[in-house]
Protein backbone atom coordinates (compact mmCIF):
# COMPACT_ATOMS: atom_id res chain seq x y z
CA UNK A 1 0.00 0.00 0.00
CA UNK A 2 1.25 3.83 -0.86
CA UNK A 3 2.19 6.15 1.93
CA UNK A 4 -0.15 8.84 2.30
CA UNK A 5 0.63 12.10 2.72
CA UNK A 6 1.63 13.98 6.23
CA UNK A 7 2.61 17.28 6.85
CA UNK A 8 6.52 17.49 7.54
CA UNK A 9 6.79 13.45 6.71
CA UNK A 10 9.61 12.78 3.87
CA UNK A 11 8.81 10.89 1.03
CA UNK A 12 4.98 11.68 1.32
CA UNK A 13 3.50 14.28 -0.53
CA UNK A 14 -0.26 15.95 -0.95
CA UNK A 15 -2.76 15.40 -3.14
CA UNK A 16 -4.73 17.62 -5.29
CA UNK A 17 -8.50 15.97 -4.91
CA UNK A 18 -11.18 17.81 -6.42
CA UNK A 19 -14.98 17.06 -4.66
CA UNK A 20 -18.26 17.36 -6.90
CA UNK A 21 -21.72 17.38 -5.29
CA UNK A 22 -24.84 18.84 -6.53
CA UNK A 23 -27.49 19.38 -3.53
CA UNK A 24 -28.93 23.13 -3.08
CA UNK A 25 -30.02 21.90 0.49
CA UNK A 26 -28.27 20.48 3.45
CA UNK A 27 -28.74 16.95 4.77
CA UNK A 28 -26.36 14.10 6.02
CA UNK A 29 -24.72 13.56 2.84
CA UNK A 30 -23.77 17.57 2.19
CA UNK A 31 -22.39 17.35 6.04
CA UNK A 32 -20.55 14.60 5.31
CA UNK A 33 -19.06 16.36 1.74
CA UNK A 34 -17.76 19.36 4.07
CA UNK A 35 -16.16 17.26 6.41
CA UNK A 36 -14.47 14.67 4.04
CA UNK A 37 -13.28 18.15 2.24
CA UNK A 38 -12.18 20.00 5.17
CA UNK A 39 -10.76 17.31 6.76
CA UNK A 40 -8.16 16.62 4.09
CA UNK A 41 -7.32 20.21 3.46
CA UNK A 42 -6.78 20.36 7.25
CA UNK A 43 -3.94 17.53 6.52
CA UNK A 44 -2.26 19.54 3.96
CA UNK A 45 -3.88 18.26 0.69
CA UNK A 46 -4.85 20.68 -1.99
CA UNK A 47 -8.60 20.63 -2.19
CA UNK A 48 -11.05 22.21 -4.50
CA UNK A 49 -15.09 21.86 -3.72
CA UNK A 50 -17.05 22.42 -6.77
CA UNK A 51 -21.08 22.43 -5.52
CA UNK A 52 -24.31 24.14 -6.12
CA UNK A 53 -24.24 27.75 -7.39
CA UNK A 54 -25.74 29.59 -3.88
CA UNK A 55 -26.33 26.59 -2.35
CA UNK A 56 -26.17 25.41 2.13
CA UNK A 57 -22.70 23.57 1.12
CA UNK A 58 -21.19 26.59 -1.01
CA UNK A 59 -21.97 29.17 2.16
CA UNK A 60 -20.28 26.73 4.42
CA UNK A 61 -17.33 25.56 2.73
CA UNK A 62 -16.64 29.39 1.86
CA UNK A 63 -17.24 29.76 6.02
CA UNK A 64 -14.82 26.59 6.41
CA UNK A 65 -11.79 28.23 4.32
CA UNK A 66 -12.37 25.85 1.62
CA UNK A 67 -11.71 27.03 -2.38
CA UNK A 68 -14.66 26.85 -3.51
CA UNK A 69 -15.74 26.90 -7.29
CA UNK A 70 -19.74 27.16 -7.28
CA UNK A 71 -21.72 25.26 -11.01
CA UNK A 72 -25.50 25.11 -11.76
CA UNK A 73 -26.54 21.49 -11.50
CA UNK A 74 -30.39 20.90 -13.42
CA UNK A 75 -30.23 17.04 -13.09
CA UNK A 76 -27.98 14.48 -14.56
CA UNK A 77 -27.07 16.49 -17.82
CA UNK A 78 -26.54 19.98 -16.67
CA UNK A 79 -24.79 21.10 -19.71
CA UNK A 80 -23.53 24.68 -18.04
CA UNK A 81 -22.53 22.08 -15.10
CA UNK A 82 -20.42 19.36 -17.01
CA UNK A 83 -18.31 22.08 -19.43
CA UNK A 84 -17.85 23.99 -16.01
CA UNK A 85 -16.48 20.75 -14.75
CA UNK A 86 -14.50 20.32 -18.01
CA UNK A 87 -12.78 23.77 -17.57
CA UNK A 88 -12.13 22.85 -13.93
CA UNK A 89 -10.39 19.98 -14.86
CA UNK A 90 -8.39 21.28 -17.51
CA UNK A 91 -7.01 23.74 -15.34
CA UNK A 92 -7.09 22.16 -11.90
CA UNK A 93 -5.81 18.19 -12.97
CA UNK A 94 -6.75 16.56 -9.95
CA UNK A 95 -5.25 13.61 -9.03
CA UNK A 96 -8.81 12.03 -7.28
CA UNK A 97 -12.20 13.39 -8.46
CA UNK A 98 -14.55 12.24 -5.97
CA UNK A 99 -18.19 12.54 -6.95
CA UNK A 100 -20.46 12.54 -3.63
CA UNK A 101 -24.17 12.42 -5.20
CA UNK A 102 -26.02 11.40 -8.24
CA UNK A 103 -26.32 14.25 -10.40
CA UNK A 104 -22.66 14.99 -9.62
CA UNK A 105 -21.35 11.69 -10.39
CA UNK A 106 -23.60 11.92 -14.04
CA UNK A 107 -22.27 15.38 -14.71
CA UNK A 108 -18.28 14.10 -13.30
CA UNK A 109 -18.11 11.52 -15.63
CA UNK A 110 -18.98 12.81 -18.75
CA UNK A 111 -16.92 16.19 -17.87
CA UNK A 112 -13.89 13.21 -17.07
CA UNK A 113 -14.27 11.57 -20.50
CA UNK A 114 -14.18 15.16 -22.12
CA UNK A 115 -10.95 16.40 -19.90
CA UNK A 116 -8.79 13.43 -20.30
CA UNK A 117 -10.07 10.70 -17.85
CA UNK A 118 -8.69 11.72 -14.49
CA UNK A 119 -9.08 9.29 -11.84
CA UNK A 120 -12.83 8.99 -10.41
CA UNK A 121 -14.38 7.82 -7.30
CA UNK A 122 -17.83 7.77 -6.51
CA UNK A 123 -19.92 7.64 -3.03
CA UNK A 124 -23.11 5.73 -2.74
CA UNK A 125 -24.83 6.37 0.63
CA UNK A 126 -28.28 5.02 0.05
CA UNK A 127 -28.80 1.28 -0.37
CA UNK A 128 -31.20 1.83 -3.06
CA UNK A 129 -31.28 -0.39 -5.84
CA UNK A 130 -29.76 1.13 -8.94
CA UNK A 131 -32.15 1.68 -11.65
CA UNK A 132 -32.05 1.47 -15.37
CA UNK A 133 -28.96 1.52 -17.53
CA UNK A 134 -27.87 5.05 -17.14
CA UNK A 135 -27.32 4.50 -13.17
CA UNK A 136 -25.31 1.11 -13.43
CA UNK A 137 -23.14 2.98 -16.05
CA UNK A 138 -22.41 6.05 -13.86
CA UNK A 139 -20.75 4.10 -11.50
CA UNK A 140 -19.39 0.67 -13.57
CA UNK A 141 -17.34 3.84 -15.24
CA UNK A 142 -16.08 5.29 -12.14
CA UNK A 143 -12.14 4.25 -11.15
CA UNK A 144 -13.55 3.11 -7.79
CA UNK A 145 -16.78 3.30 -5.71
CA UNK A 146 -16.94 4.12 -1.97
CA UNK A 147 -20.12 2.46 0.01
CA UNK A 148 -20.38 4.15 3.18
CA UNK A 149 -21.56 0.42 4.35
CA UNK A 150 -21.62 -2.88 3.98
CA UNK A 151 -25.14 -2.90 2.83
CA UNK A 152 -24.44 -0.71 0.59
CA UNK A 153 -21.79 -2.61 -1.16
CA UNK A 154 -23.93 -5.40 -1.52
CA UNK A 155 -26.60 -3.51 -3.11
CA UNK A 156 -23.99 -1.89 -5.83
CA UNK A 157 -22.65 -5.90 -6.55
CA UNK A 158 -25.97 -7.24 -7.00
CA UNK A 159 -26.41 -4.54 -9.23
CA UNK A 160 -23.74 -5.44 -11.44
CA UNK A 161 -21.19 -3.20 -10.42
CA UNK A 162 -17.94 -5.16 -9.94
CA UNK A 163 -16.95 -5.73 -6.42
CA UNK A 164 -13.28 -5.06 -7.79
CA UNK A 165 -14.01 -1.60 -7.35
CA UNK A 166 -16.14 -1.18 -4.40
CA UNK A 167 -14.57 -0.19 -1.31
CA UNK A 168 -16.39 0.30 2.30
CA UNK A 169 -15.54 3.55 3.86
CA UNK A 170 -18.14 4.04 6.83
CA UNK A 171 -19.41 7.71 7.00
CA UNK A 172 -17.64 9.07 10.32
CA UNK A 173 -18.74 12.77 12.56
CA UNK A 174 -16.56 15.00 14.06
CA UNK A 175 -15.75 14.04 17.51
CA UNK A 176 -16.98 16.67 20.42
CA UNK A 177 -17.96 17.67 23.59
CA UNK A 178 -22.00 18.11 24.05
CA UNK A 179 -22.71 21.66 24.49
CA UNK A 180 -24.99 22.82 27.47
CA UNK A 181 -28.54 23.39 27.66
CA UNK A 182 -30.43 20.39 26.09
CA UNK A 183 -32.59 20.37 28.81
CA UNK A 184 -34.06 23.86 28.87
CA UNK A 185 -34.67 23.65 24.99
CA UNK A 186 -36.52 20.30 26.00
CA UNK A 187 -38.33 22.25 28.49
CA UNK A 188 -38.86 24.90 25.96
CA UNK A 189 -40.79 22.16 23.60
CA UNK A 190 -43.01 21.32 26.60
CA UNK A 191 -40.82 18.44 28.01
CA UNK A 192 -41.12 18.16 32.10
CA UNK A 193 -38.07 17.52 33.85
CA UNK A 194 -38.76 14.08 34.79
CA UNK A 195 -40.11 13.20 31.18
CA UNK A 196 -37.82 10.09 29.24
CA UNK A 197 -36.95 11.50 25.92
CA UNK A 198 -37.01 9.72 23.43
CA UNK A 199 -34.93 11.73 20.18
CA UNK A 200 -35.18 11.25 16.79
CA UNK A 201 -33.49 13.14 13.83
CA UNK A 202 -33.97 12.50 10.49
CA UNK A 203 -35.77 14.42 7.35
CA UNK A 204 -39.73 13.35 7.06
CA UNK A 205 -39.52 11.30 4.13
CA UNK A 206 -40.92 7.71 3.42
CA UNK A 207 -37.40 5.65 3.71
CA UNK A 208 -37.04 7.44 7.35
CA UNK A 209 -40.13 5.78 8.53
CA UNK A 210 -41.70 8.06 10.88
CA UNK A 211 -44.70 6.44 10.61
CA UNK A 212 -43.66 3.26 12.11
CA UNK A 213 -42.13 5.70 15.35
CA UNK A 214 -45.35 7.05 15.88
CA UNK A 215 -46.80 3.42 15.66
CA UNK A 216 -44.37 2.61 18.46
CA UNK A 217 -44.89 5.84 20.25
CA UNK A 218 -48.70 4.63 21.24
CA UNK A 219 -47.78 1.40 22.38
CA UNK A 220 -44.97 2.92 24.56
CA UNK A 221 -47.27 5.45 26.30
CA UNK A 222 -49.36 2.94 28.30
CA UNK A 223 -46.61 1.56 29.83
CA UNK A 224 -44.10 4.54 30.58
CA UNK A 225 -46.09 7.38 30.88
CA UNK A 226 -43.54 9.78 31.51
CA UNK A 227 -42.00 9.58 27.92
CA UNK A 228 -42.44 11.98 25.46
CA UNK A 229 -41.27 11.84 22.05
CA UNK A 230 -39.17 14.65 20.11
CA UNK A 231 -39.11 14.15 16.14
CA UNK A 232 -35.91 16.96 14.71
CA UNK A 233 -36.16 17.47 10.85
CA UNK A 234 -38.29 18.61 8.02
CA UNK A 235 -39.97 17.45 4.89
CA UNK A 236 -42.79 16.46 2.84
CA UNK A 237 -44.47 13.95 4.89
CA UNK A 238 -44.51 16.50 7.86
CA UNK A 239 -48.52 17.42 7.26
CA UNK A 240 -49.53 13.71 7.09
CA UNK A 241 -47.10 12.50 10.26
CA UNK A 242 -48.47 15.04 12.30
CA UNK A 243 -52.08 14.21 11.36
CA UNK A 244 -50.91 11.15 12.13
CA UNK A 245 -49.82 11.66 15.30
CA UNK A 246 -53.47 13.20 16.10
CA UNK A 247 -55.30 10.17 15.14
CA UNK A 248 -52.42 8.25 17.63
CA UNK A 249 -54.04 10.73 20.61
CA UNK A 250 -50.24 11.51 21.09
CA UNK A 251 -51.06 14.85 22.25
CA UNK A 252 -48.41 16.85 23.70
CA UNK A 253 -46.10 13.43 23.92
CA UNK A 254 -44.97 13.82 20.41
CA UNK A 255 -43.46 16.99 18.87
CA UNK A 256 -42.47 17.58 15.80
CA UNK A 257 -39.87 20.75 16.10
CA UNK A 258 -38.92 20.91 12.62
CA UNK A 259 -35.13 21.52 11.25
CA UNK A 260 -33.18 23.05 13.99
CA UNK A 261 -29.50 24.34 14.25
CA UNK A 262 -28.32 23.36 17.76
CA UNK A 263 -28.04 19.49 18.17
CA UNK A 264 -25.66 19.67 19.84
CA UNK A 265 -26.99 20.70 22.70
CA UNK A 266 -30.11 19.04 22.38
CA UNK A 267 -29.47 15.66 20.72
CA UNK A 268 -27.04 14.84 24.17
CA UNK A 269 -30.20 15.47 26.28
CA UNK A 270 -32.41 12.61 24.63
CA UNK A 271 -32.61 9.51 27.10
CA UNK A 272 -32.60 7.46 23.62
CA UNK A 273 -31.82 7.99 20.31
CA UNK A 274 -34.39 6.27 18.09
CA UNK A 275 -34.17 5.49 14.31
CA UNK A 276 -36.92 4.13 12.38
CA UNK A 277 -36.15 3.77 9.13
CA UNK A 278 -36.75 0.80 6.62
CA UNK A 279 -33.75 2.23 4.34
CA UNK A 280 -30.92 3.20 5.19
CA UNK A 281 -27.40 3.66 4.20
CA UNK A 282 -25.82 4.21 7.74
CA UNK A 283 -27.37 6.60 9.67
CA UNK A 284 -24.97 9.53 10.60
CA UNK A 285 -27.85 11.23 13.39
CA UNK A 286 -27.18 7.71 15.13
CA UNK A 287 -23.28 8.37 15.05
CA UNK A 288 -23.98 11.52 16.43
CA UNK A 289 -25.72 9.94 19.28
CA UNK A 290 -22.93 7.53 19.57
CA UNK A 291 -20.41 10.27 19.86
CA UNK A 292 -22.64 11.72 22.80
CA UNK A 293 -22.45 8.32 24.56
CA UNK A 294 -26.65 8.15 23.94
CA UNK A 295 -28.17 4.79 23.65
CA UNK A 296 -29.49 4.01 20.47
CA UNK A 297 -32.62 1.77 19.64
CA UNK A 298 -33.10 1.45 15.58
CA UNK A 299 -34.12 -0.51 12.89
CA UNK A 300 -31.97 -3.31 10.97
CA UNK A 301 -32.22 -1.21 7.81
CA UNK A 302 -29.47 -1.29 5.57
CA UNK A 303 -26.40 -0.71 7.55
CA UNK A 304 -27.40 0.41 11.08
CA UNK A 305 -26.53 -2.63 11.98
CA UNK A 306 -22.79 -1.99 11.35
CA UNK A 307 -22.82 0.52 13.60
CA UNK A 308 -25.21 -0.14 16.30
CA UNK A 309 -24.48 -3.45 18.08
CA UNK A 310 -27.28 -5.20 19.61
CA UNK A 311 -27.75 -5.50 23.25
CA UNK A 312 -24.54 -3.92 23.43
CA UNK A 313 -24.52 -0.14 22.35
CA UNK A 314 -28.26 -0.20 22.24
CA UNK A 315 -31.40 -2.42 20.43
CA UNK A 316 -31.73 -3.46 16.99
CA UNK A 317 -35.08 -4.59 15.87
CA UNK A 318 -36.88 -5.51 12.53
CA UNK A 319 -38.10 -2.64 9.80
CA UNK A 320 -41.74 -1.88 10.10
CA UNK A 321 -42.25 -3.69 13.34
CA UNK A 322 -43.33 -1.17 15.73
CA UNK A 323 -44.26 -3.93 18.59
CA UNK A 324 -40.95 -4.60 18.47
CA UNK A 325 -40.16 -1.26 18.40
CA UNK A 326 -41.69 -0.41 20.85
CA UNK A 327 -40.73 -3.27 22.99
CA UNK A 328 -37.02 -2.42 22.68
CA UNK A 329 -37.85 1.08 23.64
CA UNK A 330 -39.76 0.18 27.12
CA UNK A 331 -36.59 -2.19 27.73
CA UNK A 332 -34.38 0.41 27.45
CA UNK A 333 -35.86 3.72 29.01
CA UNK A 334 -36.88 1.21 31.79
CA UNK A 335 -33.66 0.58 32.65
CA UNK A 336 -31.29 3.49 33.56
CA UNK A 337 -27.94 0.95 34.33
CA UNK A 338 -28.62 -0.58 30.68
CA UNK A 339 -29.03 3.38 29.06
CA UNK A 340 -25.32 4.44 30.45
CA UNK A 341 -23.49 1.17 29.83
CA UNK A 342 -24.95 0.84 26.19
CA UNK A 343 -23.87 5.06 25.76
CA UNK A 344 -20.61 4.01 26.78
CA UNK A 345 -20.53 1.04 24.34
CA UNK A 346 -21.48 3.18 21.81
CA UNK A 347 -19.21 5.87 22.30
CA UNK A 348 -16.68 3.15 22.20
CA UNK A 349 -17.65 1.87 19.12
CA UNK A 350 -18.00 5.72 18.01
CA UNK A 351 -14.03 6.47 18.51
CA UNK A 352 -12.83 3.19 16.77
CA UNK A 353 -14.24 3.62 13.75
CA UNK A 354 -17.11 6.06 12.91
CA UNK A 355 -14.89 9.90 13.77
CA UNK A 356 -14.79 12.07 10.76
CA UNK A 357 -10.81 11.78 10.68
CA UNK A 358 -11.10 7.70 10.44
CA UNK A 359 -13.64 8.15 7.34
CA UNK A 360 -10.87 10.58 5.81
CA UNK A 361 -8.02 8.50 6.24
CA UNK A 362 -9.53 5.45 4.74
CA UNK A 363 -11.01 7.64 2.17
CA UNK A 364 -6.98 9.31 1.43
CA UNK A 365 -6.46 5.15 1.49
CA UNK A 366 -8.80 4.49 -1.79
CA UNK A 367 -7.11 7.36 -3.15
CA UNK A 368 -4.09 6.16 -2.43
CA UNK A 369 -4.51 2.67 -4.02
CA UNK A 370 -5.96 4.67 -6.97
CA UNK A 371 -2.92 5.81 -7.85
CA UNK A 372 -0.93 2.74 -7.55
CA UNK A 373 -2.81 0.92 -9.40
CA UNK A 374 -2.99 1.14 -13.23
CA UNK A 375 -5.42 2.96 -15.05
CA UNK A 376 -8.21 0.46 -15.47
CA UNK A 377 -7.81 -1.92 -12.54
Amino acid sequence: MPELYFPGVAGTTPMRVLHVDSARGWRGGQNQVLLTASTMASLGHDVVLACQADGVLEKRARTAGLEVRPLRFHGDWSPGAVWGLVQLLRRARPDVVQLHDPHATAAGMLAARVAGNPRTVVTRRVDFRLRGRLSRWKYRAADRVIAVSRAISSVLTTDGIPSAKVRVVHEGVVDRPPRPGGREILAELGCPPEALVVGNVAALTDHKDHATLLEAAARVLPRVPEARFVVVGDGELRPGLERRARELGLGGACVFTGSRDDLDRLLPAFTVFCLSSHMEGLGTSLLDAMCFSRPVVATAAGGIPEAVADGSSGRVVPVRDPAALAEALVEVLGDTATREAMGRAGRRRFEEGFTAEHMTRETLWVYAELEATPKGS
